[in-house]
């Protein structure tokens, strides 16, 4: 016997609907060089009408639609109107290399791209080598590049201003509907395409709202500072539609001062970064009135306590862990402190907010040893990390690769290894695959490698990751030079300037007689890290 209640279909056009009648009056900021601020019920007749310029592009049903831009208000109408339309969502990492922007493009098979203006130096050069890509449409958000005089290049505000402003019913069917993709860094070969469907989005975002997540409410004001090319910004964009919460953006501001001033003068109670973006803030913070915030997360790797105290001395908060994937929608876990808690002391508490903490509602994780058998959650037997549920990816979208990602049984093997306490707390130990995660990206050691190693004048060439107390972690290249070369490390982070992204590049170069080898003739990794982890860094 099934349910007698009603089936209504969980998707994108509700989220527009409830903010703009029950919420219309709150704000959406954009910080810049200019700020700007429009209420739900501006912006809501902005996105039917961006809608009806999709149909005037004749952008097929089911097509991806690309996005290049920073978080604000025009992003957050193509977040809504893209999906909405029956069209896929693809926001795109414009501070990957070149080449594996145009991989993703043409991987997804973009039918039209928008830019911001500020980021179009970075894309432009590379629309030649998209093969789908129709129109680029220019997001005027201040920057200086004269328009491409070609006539796929369109502005938006004339765009939308050229479309009827009148009622348009959005309706989606099927909530397991295509409504978003993201791509991964690509930290083993080329980037993997996470599909997120309707479905998936609007339980993320209510499951953002809960208590025991991040507890947000129609009295909250949210800054993502994550970017909302990354992960849908964490789903907060979405989750503040579901709230009613004001929505503060950054835009292109990325200056600690700028950051911190935003958060101050708009009252903002919670706010989401990377390590890197709250460790850059450290020095501003005694300038600027932060106490209205509550909760500050911080995602990308752990938290280091130093800093997590930084915060509590200035703010009266300490850092709140969060862990999740751009497969995982991506909050998997964020800490808390429970009930058993109660007696720890100040120093064990904010220690304890800096750990991942347990899962979110409708997610499972789980510890999987070398044997394949589940670990017990004692908080000290490691293995795989293994996570599931209704906003965690089951495959890849488009390219072949990544199907052992997943186990016979569809949970996502996350590559990481960790423990699970008695009371479901995760605790990542260690990572399963060479890889450095720096300002909350993953680096590739082997693409890394690859690419010192195209340079004739290096034999050799191994990537390890160091901690920094800046980015959290940063690459060490470690290099043998040819026969009878005299290399020196400026020479190969020359050579690497505009073969990778510019933050790959590592600021520590040690050139070697030879890279130290296992038995059975693979690189000694674990040598390295031993020699060079505690050594002093090499800037040049």
């Amino acid at each position: 016997m099934r349910g007698l209640m009603q089936d209504r279909p969980l998707t994108v056009p509700a989220l527009l609907s409830r903010v703009e009648t029950q919420f219309g009056h709150k704000r959406i900021v954009t910080g810049g060089v200019t700020e700007t601020v429009a209420t739900w019920r501006a912006v809501a007749p902005r996105v039917r009408r961006l809608v009806r310029a999709l149909e005037s592009l004749r952008v097929p049903a089911g097509a991806c639609v690309g996005t290049f831009a920073w978080n604000s208000q025009r992003h957050v109408e193509l977040y809504l109107a893209i999906p909405s339309s029956g069209r896929i969502l693809h926001t795109v990492n414009h501070r990957l290399y070149g080449e594996q922007i145009t991989f993703i493009v043409n991987d997804a098979a973009d039918d039209v791209l928008f830019v911001d203006r500020t980021i179009l130096p970075v894309i432009w050069p590379l629309v030649a080598s998209f093969t789908s890509v129709r129109h680029v449409i220019v997001m005027d958000d201040g920057g200086d590049m004269p328009l491409p005089d070609d006539p796929r290049v369109l502005d938006y505000e004339e765009l939308l201003a050229g479309q009827d402003d009148g009622p348009l019913e959005l309706v989606i069917d099927d909530e397991n509907l295509a409504a978003s993709l993201c791509y991964t860094s690509g930290t083993t070969g080329n980037p993997k395409g996470v599909l997120y469907s309707h479905r998936s989005i609007v339980l993320h975002s209510l499951l953002l709202l809960g208590a025991d997540v991040f507890a947000l409410s129609e009295r909250d004001v949210v800054a993502p500072i994550v970017p909302m090319f990354h992960v849908n910004a964490w789903g907060l964009p979405y989750a503040a539609m579901q709230s009613g919460s004001d929505l503060v953006l950054p835009g292109p501001l990325r200056a600690p001062e700028d950051l911190a001033s935003l958060l101050s003068r708009h009252r903002v109670t919670f706010s989401a970064g990377v390590a890197t973006v709250w460790r850059d803030l450290v020095p501003v913070l005694g300038r600027h009135d932060l106490s209205s915030l509550r909760h500050v997360a911080c995602g990308g790797g752990a938290v280091d306590d130093a800093l997590s105290t930084a915060y509590e001395k200035a703010i009266g908060r300490p850092l709140t862990n969060a862990w999740g994937m751009t497969e995982t929608s991506p909050v998997v876990t964020t800490s808390r402190l429970a009930t058993h808690h109660d007696g720890l002391d100040g120093d064990a508490r904010r220690r304890l907010l800096g750990t991942p903490g347990p899962a979110v509602p409708l997610t499972e994780l789980r510890v999987v040893g070398d044997d394949g058998v589940e670990q017990p959650w004692d908080g000290r037997s490691q293995g795989e990390l293994q996570v599931a549920g209704a906003t965690i990816a089951g495959a890849y979208f488009g390219s072949d690769t990544g199907a052992d990602a997943f186990t016979t049984d569809g949970w996502l093997r996350t590559g990481d290894v960790a423990t699970i306490d008695a009371w479901g707390y995760l605790r990542i130990v260690d990572r399963s695959k060479d890889l450095v995660k720096s300002g909350g990206e993953w680096i590739s050691s082997v693409a890394l490698e690859n690419a010192v190693m195209a340079d004739p004048r290096v034999k050799e060439a191994a990537v390890i990751g160091v901690t920094d107390p800046r980015w959290g972690e940063r690459p060490v290249a470690c290099v043998v030079p040819a026969d009878g070369v005299d290399l020196t490390p400026d020479d190969v982070r020359d050579f690497l300037r505009g073969r990778v992204a510019s933050w790959w590049i590592p600021e520590r170069v040690e050139i070697l007689t030879e890279i130290p080898k296992t038995a059975t003739g693979k690189w000694s990794k674990q040598t390295l890290r031993q020699r060079f982890a505690d050594s002093a860094t090499d800037t040049h």
